[in-house]
């Protein structure tokens, strides 16, 4: 049997051992941590290494000996999660809840009334978070806040610090909040650099020095297409151990194509679930629907020709 290849994957990768900590979750051995079912392509590739003895008369190559295996599977993918950056990058998560609310930075364009107040109202931070739906917003009284007088030229004028306030100000649809700064800024516009005290819609990944991607038990499902019937079959690749390369890169820009974020794992040999007496660095698994194991002609003679001795 023989089969076309045009589809991309599904990959699925599963924790490698029990107590596998990836971010603040713990998983046990076998357990999904995250899948990628957004992928543009996949690459799988084995290289190895030839060494040759070579002697005589042209120095020819007598005998070959092949080391060095190397085993690399490579997915790209167009779109990326928390849990994805954490697989690549071995980065930490963090849910934040009472007591340990992030710091989510804001600025906004406003105008500065005739006593030094700057109204801040929900809409402007609905707007800057992109939470539509939110109620309510509380104001960080715990970091200095500042304002960027802005001329007419659309450049920075002057600097001015905001007044501290002593207690966390929450802004509701009801009840904007307020800030205050020198009366001289009175009419003026202004850029206001403040924070948010928030537990709710907001997670934080943390990359620290000594983090790097880990190791994974990784499955992958496509579909080969059979040439004897023309419909796709399913095949499951399968890597025991891989460990994910943790170099990225981050492509930010307002034209051309959308970043993408290419997972680079590097296969090393393990036990599969279905094979734990031997170790394997991938096994391939193909649905046959043929029925046969080699396609047979059914319109012609197969019978096999009787061999005859030539005459000299």
């Amino acid at each position: 049997m023989k089969f076309g290849v045009r589809e991309i994957c599904d990959v699925t990768f599963k924790a490698a051992a029990n107590n596998q900590k990836v971010g603040n979750k713990v998983f046990k051995k076998y357990q999904p941590v995250f899948m990628i079912d957004t992928a543009r392509t996949s690459n799988f590739e084995q290289a190895s290494t030839t060494v040759y003895a070579q002697g005589g008369r042209g120095y020819a190559r007598l005998i070959a000996w092949e080391g060095e295996k190397t085993m690399t599977f490579t997915v790209e993918d167009a779109l990326i999660s928390p849990m994805g950056l954490a697989v690549l990058s071995g980065a930490g998560l963090i849910n934040h809840k009472v007591g340990d609310s992030a710091r989510v930075h804001i600025t906004l364009e406003k105008s500065v009334s005739a006593t030094g107040e700057i109204e801040i109202e929900l809409n402007d931070l609905r707007d800057e978070t992109g939470l539509d739906n939110a109620t309510s917003f509380l104001i960080c009284d715990c970091i200095p806040m500042y304002a960027t007088v802005i001329g007419a030229s659309g450049k920075a004028e002057d600097f001015l610090e905001v007044a501290e306030i002593s207690a966390p100000i929450e802004v509701t649809e009801a009840n904007p909040g307020t800030l205050t700064v020198d009366t001289a800024a009175a009419g003026k516009t202004v850029v206001v650099d403040f924070y948010l005290a928030m537990t709710n819609s907001v997670q934080t990944i943390t990359i620290g020095p000594e983090d790097f991607g880990g190791y994974f038990y990784v499955e992958a499902q496509t579909l080969f297409r059979d040439e004897a019937t023309g419909k796709d079959v399913a095949a499951n690749i399968t890597f025991p151990r891989v460990k994910v390369q943790s170099g990225f890169t981050f492509t930010m820009a307002a034209s051309g194509d959308p970043s993408t974020f290419n997972f680079v794992m590097d296969a090393f040999p393990g036990y599969t679930i279905a094979a734990c007496d031997r170790k394997t660095m991938c096994d391939i698994q193909i649905l046959s629907i043929s029925g046969a194991e080699e396609d047979q002609c059914l319109d012609c003679d197969t019978t096999k020709p009787e061999t005859e001795t030539p005459s000299f």
